[in-house]
């Protein structure tokens, strides 16, 4: 059985935030200067992909937090299915990889890990679907390779609903 070469854990103080650069001046921003701030306000949880033998380099990230989904904002075909309440989600609020890391499957690595972890606590509290902020037509893209579907009133706001994939 082979190891990964990768680890993916919750942001410490060991991981070198300030040498991160993945071209994109805000998420940049985000990940030296607020990602801390947001974990300790209990409003986001900030996940780093490191080389196992190199923890401190951050070669990639995302973050999660709750979010609840407005059922009128969906497909015609999927919200005739649901109730007419908010739905419990969990938002991929921000997903990035180093300049150093670009084309290396990093993304596809970080956006599993983001599915896995919310899929862990569905036996503990109900999430119908996953949410992404597309940064861009580029990231829009990305995420419907995957299945994620835009929102009818956002169309740079997706979703995957998690009972797709289990």
């Amino acid at each position: 059985m082979s190891s990964s070469p990768y680890v993916i854990e919750p942001l410490d103080k060991h991981h070198n935030r300030a040498a991160f650069s993945c071209g994109n001046e805000a998420l940049d921003r985000y990940l030296q200067k607020q990602a801390s701030q947001d974990i300790k306000r209990n409003v986001s949880r900030v996940f780093i992909l490191s080389e196992a033998g190199s923890p401190e380099t951050v070669l990639g990230f995302y973050t999660l937090s709750a979010l609840s989904i407005d059922v009128e904002t969906l497909p015609e075909t999927i919200k005739r299915k649901l109730p007419r309440h908010p739905l419990p989600a969990a938002l991929l609020g921000r997903l990035a990889v180093s300049d150093s890391a670009h084309g290396t499957g990093i993304g596809k690595l970080l956006l599993a890990d983001a599915i896995k972890r919310t899929m862990g606590i569905q036996g503990d509290m109900a999430i119908y679907a996953m949410v992404v902020d597309a940064i861009d037509d580029k990231a829009v893209t990305y995420y419907t390779k995957f299945g994620f579907t835009a929102f009818e009133d956002n169309p740079d706001r997706l979703f995957l609903p998690l009972k797709s994939i289990s």
